[in-house]
């Protein structure tokens, strides 16, 4: 197989079609198809061959997906780093990949000298430009031959180490092989509400190294248009939507509370989206509403992550729907059923599938799921077993196989010896009409090992005590449940992902404690 033939192959069907939108960039399918043959071309005139590793480092930007198919045709492994990490997780993910090839931005060069001793990296390149570390990318294409690269691979070799954001501790790569791309292309092709045929144009609001270029190839492969948006910006996503009559989108949770935070949102033209999909963290219910209200009728959910190369549950716009239409409301703190060729159970510590309505850990199988992680044994061993992925997820199941998320094993609080859910108590902390954002963590207690704390992001100009919080939460949850004591902050912190990132929330509280329960 070759993952590039299917650009080649849209290419020939519709050369003039636009491929890929970044700011002032645009390319055709011609362009796209030709600029990833000579890409590929150069790489194997540096000595690279199939199975060598190539590693990005740069913000969103056209020559990001170039680089991607031009690594599939040459059946060179692909390395992202996220353009948000330090040097010494760039100089760890350097090292641990195995990088003979470096593409960078002119935004970290600085960033790249400090990290390269001790890789293996031997030749940089700068989207940018020449610099002292190596030579320009469009040097590079200028003077490669215009030939055809199609390299065949098998199933299992590897196409992608889809590195973590780190948010968990050690930086470890899921090994996406070419098999698992090639699924999550399928399932893109095969949804009806994830499908980018010609004439559509999905924007893809994060970065694309990562879970927001994971629909590339299945856009490119039914033959739409993918607009990369550079940087998250709320307006200037509501201005690209109604700019480009952009019919698809893929966002996350936090980019939505920013768009709703807008005072002037109503004042675009939205008519064009027929689907906005959202994903990568829980979305409280009300916000939910407020998104349906603002974008209409157009909202699906995905589930999925590294090690299931994208989504593997997903709530439909008519789950959404029905739920808010007041047929099904529980529906809306669910992240949905299995899709496409995934196996999804929730299952005890031993493995097996607990009933219908137990809490259990999620676990899936199927094409889309890695083999493992690379050059992690021990990790691979303790988080797949019998072919299953072990996600890390607590949820239940309901007998007609809508799962819900109750909280991260990790994440969960046992406070006096029961467990309490941080994703239940925040739903009910999103609840209140001046919040605008909240995180639920355990902090130590001397009497209870763990009490609950929220930490609270208001609304802009809105006046809430902690004592009033308390109370509303009290109002909808058991005693036990209640926040202990709230914290109002300016910001929470999210990781490079755009997920809030808990364990920085905790570490303050925990700094001084003699154990610490996680």
């Amino acid at each position: 197989m070759n993952l590039g033939r299917y650009v080649r192959r849209t290419s020939s069907h519709q050369p003039d079609a636009p491929a890929v939108v970044c700011g002032p960039s645009r390319l055709t399918y011609a362009e796209l198809d030709g600029h990833s043959d000579r890409l590929a071309t150069a790489l194997r005139a540096l000595g690279l061959l199939k199975g060598d590793c190539v590693a990005t480092l740069a913000g969103n930007r056209a020559e990001l997906v170039v680089t991607e198919v031009a690594l599939y045709k040459a059946g060179l492994v692909r390395a992202p780093i996220n353009a948000r990490l330090g040097e010494r997780e760039v100089a760890h993910l350097l090292r641990e990949s195995g990088a003979r090839a470096l593409l960078v931005d002119a935004a970290h060069l600085e960033t790249v000298r400090e990290a390269l001793p001790g890789s293996g990296v031997q030749t940089v390149i700068g989207y940018d430009g020449p610099s002292d570390l190596g030579s320009g990318y469009t040097d590079l294409l200028e003077a490669a031959a215009a030939e055809i690269v199609d390299v065949d691979c098998a199933d299992d070799d590897i196409a992608v180490l889809h590195f973590t954001s780190g948010s968990t501790g050690k930086l470890k790569a899921a090994t996406q092989t070419y098999g698992n791309r090639a699924a999550a292309m399928r399932k893109m092709v095969m949804g009806p509400d994830t499908r980018v045929g010609p004439g559509d144009k999905q924007i893809l609001a994060g970065p694309v190294t990562h879970a927001s270029g994971m629909p590339l190839m299945g856009i490119f492969f039914a033959g739409g248009c993918a607009i990369v948006l550079r940087r998250w910006d709320a307006g200037e996503f509501l201005d690209t939507v109604q700019q480009h009559r952009a019919t698809h989108a893929f966002v996350v949770p936090t980019m939505v509370n920013t768009v709703l935070a807008l005072p002037n949102a109503r004042d675009y033209d939205l008519s064009s989206l027929r689907q906005l999909i959202y994903g990568a963290a829980p979305m409280a219910p009300q916000r939910i509403r407020d998104a349906w209200e603002l974008f209409g009728p157009v909202l699906s959910q995905g589930y999925g992550c590294g090690e299931t190369t994208s989504g593997v549950l997903f709530l439909s716009t008519e789950d959404h729907r029905r739920a808010i239409e007041g047929m099904d409301e529980e529906l809306l703190l669910s992240c949905g059923r299995p899709r496409a060729e995934a196996d999804v159970a929730v299952v005890d510590a031993s493995g097996a599938p607990v009933p219908d309505g137990s809490i259990g850990e999620i676990a899936v199988r199927g094409p889309d799921v890695v083999p493992g992680y690379f050059n992690e044994p021990d990790f691979t061993a303790a988080t797949f077993r019998d072919g299953w992925f072990l996600t890390g997820d607590l949820a239940r199941r309901r007998k007609d196989g809508y799962v819900f998320i109750v909280d991260r094993k990790k994440d969960m609080i046992i406070s006096g010896g029961f467990n309490i859910y941080a994703v239940e108590v925040e739903s009910v902390l999103h609840q209140h009409p001046d919040v605008y954002e909240a995180a639920v963590i355990g902090i130590p207690d001397e009497q209870w090992g763990e009490a609950v704390k929220a930490v609270v992001v208001l609304r802009e100009g809105a006046a809430l005590g902690e004592a009033e919080l308390i109370d509303f939460c009290a109002g909808h949850l058991a005693r036990m449940k209640k926040p202990r004591s709230v914290d109002f902050v300016a910001a929470l912190p999210h990781n490079p992902n755009g997920k809030i990132d808990r364990r920085a929330l905790r570490d303050p509280y925990w700094a001084g404690a003699e154990r610490r329960v996680h």
